[in-house]
């Protein structure tokens, strides 16, 4: 499993999941871009489908991905299936979810078992979720681009302070 480290210096992570552009999308919303203007890194919880979208995000902060069920072969290599990201105090899991229950984050924690993590972000579903599983805070920021089961399209906030984390899940108009 790839482990990564950054330093944060306002503790604002941006997290997005789903973009499927081209395929489901013509281009990431705007709004995304307004939301995330300020924050110190993006994960991106996979389906990206084009490479092109770390470029885009990487624009406003460094982006940290990991490929999906609908990501091609060229670039599940590059971004791999899952990733511990290490900000100081804290680890966060970030897995896109294929192949486990959709939007239950029990199993995909599992994933990660034996890692000492204090968050997991995923995908898959399209569906936001915010809670904690297991004393360990899980987000799926949903889909900005891609909305399913009735929601609105939607990202989320994360912030880390020393060993706390607070998420927000935020809809897109």
């Amino acid at each position: 499993m790839r482990q990564v480290e950054y330093r944060l210096k306002s503790g604002l992570i941006g997290l997005v999941a789903d973009t499927h552009v081209p395929t489901r999308a013509t281009a990431l919303p705007a709004q995304l871009f307004t939301l995330f203007r300020g924050v110190d890194l993006i994960l991106h919880a996979g389906d990206l489908v084009v490479a092109s979208i770390l470029n885009e995000l990487g624009a406003l902060a460094p982006v940290e991905a990991v490929a999906g069920n609908m990501d091609p072969a060229g670039l599940k290599a590059k971004l791999g299936l899952k990733k511990i990201i290490c900000l100081g105090e804290v680890s966060l899991g970030l897995i896109h979810g294929t192949g486990l229950p959709r939007g239950k984050p029990a199993p995909i924690l599992q994933c990660f078992q034996g890692c000492n993590i204090q968050g997991l972000i995923f995908g898959h579903s399209h569906v936001p979720l915010w809670g904690y599983t297991a004393g360990i805070l899980t987000i799926n920021p949903g889909s900005a681009t891609d909305p399913r089961a009735g929601n609105r399209p939607s990202c989320a906030l994360l912030r880390v302070e020393g060993r706390q984390l607070q998420g927000e899940i935020l809809e897109l108009s």
